[in-house]
């Protein structure tokens, strides 16, 4: 029972990074295998290539039980230096946090919350043992160390916008079961055009339109495949008509390719800022100015703030990455036309599960953007919130037949358990510690060590809060590490009696801006693994992005 506990918190663990963390290329690879296997049940599951979330099922055969670093069942869970190094410093500095004389001005309980704080950070960003149970540690240790009671620490875990989150997880998945995206996908870039350039584009688009509703991990993965297949298709035409004589078609040196690939994951990074779903640093932040501030940011609130950084960041990029950083010598697309439209073909006209998941999508959508307007509809329009309209789409998707005869309906729990549960499980931990911090006065106290800072102009601190998230989102967790600063940068913002907004606001942003690293952010990963990025390619490339995200945010 023990082993099983154990090996189920690895899964959840990997379910997270997928979306938040490091290496999930091997998360890709398994993926690939398991969608060869389940298209032989096809017809009986429901289950297509977009099986991208699928960690839950236990009973699925060939299922990876992965460790630290992703192993087989019954190989070695191998052990990183890094991991093993914060395995120890973590308990470390906790028991000097909590042994050392209090600050001054320190309350003892702050103290505690400190100490706490700092072997979360600790474990989060070295690994240790699996980022949800991490995450949990709150409920056991808050109520120990007597910082607050075990109600107080538990109710973070179960905030309206974790719910918020979940309805959009079960709305994505739906897309994902009935291939929706795909078309989504195929559509915008049929749309767009075919030169290299506008086809380019055209993948940018519609992967910062999915990323916006589905994970940025999922929408990479489905779009990376139908890029290779055009970069495939672009290769093979291309030597037919000679055009190896003046290209270099090799995959580490075809700029066509790797612009594509690196617009790729860099408009699946961008295309989360634009809503709350989009990525999770923008719900850790929700979620933290909601539980400290009773401050709610309404999912139209946010889209006035995350759709234009989107339309100004996604065309900056696309000209950085096609004009400046790898400028191309193909002028046009040999074929390009030809394997789109081939695709939309194969799709035939949209089933059943396509239509219903794009009406409840589309009222749900609605339901966010409009929430005051149709408050007129509603006996007390307070009482609703985003989670309301997310939860009543999801659970419509459950109501909604397809036959009733096979009892098959738009949306069933086989599918809804991928769900990346870990993911849920980190925002409230991050949550949890946004109480400890107000609950003990930490964050007061924080606020109150900032005077030197009084003198430096707003602009100034801006800037280095961005620099510093973005930078610190190449090597460490996106979520996590927006999670552990949401309270500080909160606290320095009011000690300098200034609206905590003006950091938290550009952290949040910043954090979703790592562009340089394969190990940076999820889609960095999966496009690496192509064949067609290297990583000094994406270190320059993304190096320049980084600062234009700075100048941006």
């Amino acid at each position: 029972m023990a082993s099983s506990v154990w090996n189920r918190l690895w899964d959840m663990h990997d379910e997270t990074k997928a979306l938040v963390l490091f290496r999930p290329l091997q998360w890709l690879q398994k993926n690939r295998k398991d969608s060869l296997q389940l298209k032989e049940s096809q017809i009986e599951h429901d289950v297509d290539l977009a099986d991208e979330m699928d960690e839950a099922p236990a009973e699925h055969a060939n299922r990876v039980k992965s460790g630290p670093g992703g192993v087989e069942e019954g190989e070695p869970r191998e052990y990183t230096q890094r991991q093993l190094i914060g395995l120890f410093l973590g308990p470390i500095l906790f028991l000097l946090m909590i042994l050392a004389p209090a600050p001054a001005g320190m309350a003892p309980s702050a103290q505690k919350m400190a100490a706490v704080a700092l072997l979360m950070a600790t474990w989060w960003m070295c690994e240790s043992i699996p980022i949800p149970a991490t995450s949990l540690l709150p409920i056991a240790l808050f109520p120990l160390l007597g910082i607050m009671h075990t109600k107080a620490a538990t109710a973070p875990y179960a905030s309206h916008l974790i719910f918020l989150f979940m309805g959009g997880f079960i709305i994505a998945l739906s897309m994902q079961r009935w291939n929706l995206h795909r078309r989504i996908a195929m559509n915008i870039v049929k749309a767009v055009g075919f030169s290299p350039g506008r086809l380019i584009f055209g993948f940018m688009s519609a992967t910062a339109v999915l990323s916006a509703f589905v994970s940025n991990t999922a929408t990479t993965v489905m779009m990376m495949p139908i890029g290779l297949a055009i970069i495939t298709h672009v290769v093979d035409e291309g030597k037919k008509e000679g055009l190896d004589k003046t290209i270099d078609f090799s995959p580490e040196k075809f700029a066509f390719g790797l612009n594509l690939m690196l617009g790729i994951a860099y408009s699946a990074s961008i295309g989360g800022m634009a809503t709350l779903i989009g990525t999770p640093p923008n719900t850790v932040l929700a979620g933290y100015l909601q539980k400290t501030y009773g401050y709610e940011i309404t999912f139209a609130a946010w889209m006035k703030v995350g759709v234009p950084l989107v339309l100004i960041l996604l065309p900056i990029c696309w000209i950085w990455l096609t004009k400046i950083a790898n400028p191309m010598k193909l002028k046009k697309v040999p074929g390009g036309r030809d394997l789109i439209h081939k695709e939309l073909r194969e799709m035939g006209p949209m089933n059943a599960g396509e239509r219903w998941t794009s009406l409840v999508f589309a009222l749900t959508a609605l339901g966010w953007i409009f929430r005051k307007q149709l408050g007129f509809m509603f006996s007390d329009p307070t009482l609703i919130t985003d989670a309301t309209i997310a939860m009543t789409g999801a659970i419509l998707l459950f109501l909604i037949p397809i036959s009733l005869k096979r009892n098959k309906f738009v949306m069933d729990w086989h599918w809804a358990t991928k769900m990346p549960w870990g993911v849920l499980i980190l925002f409230g931990g991050g949550l949890a510690m946004a109480a400890g911090f107000k609950q003990t006065k930490l964050a007061d106290w924080i606020g109150s060590q900032v005077s030197l800072l009084d003198q430096a102009p707003v602009l100034v601190l801006i800037i280095a809060v961005a620099t510093l998230i973005i930078f610190l989102t190449e090597l460490t967790s996106n979520t996590a590490t927006s999670a552990m600063v949401m309270p500080i940068l909160a606290a320095v913002a009011i000690g300098l009696g200034q609206n905590p907004l003006l950091l938290v606001v550009p952290a949040a942003i910043a954090a979703s801006c790592a562009f340089m690293l394969p190990v940076a952010t999820p889609p960095n990963a999966i496009v690496f693994g192509s064949g067609y990025v290297t990583i000094p390619q994406m270190a320059k490339s993304g190096f320049g992005l980084n600062i234009i995200g700075i100048v941006v945010t």
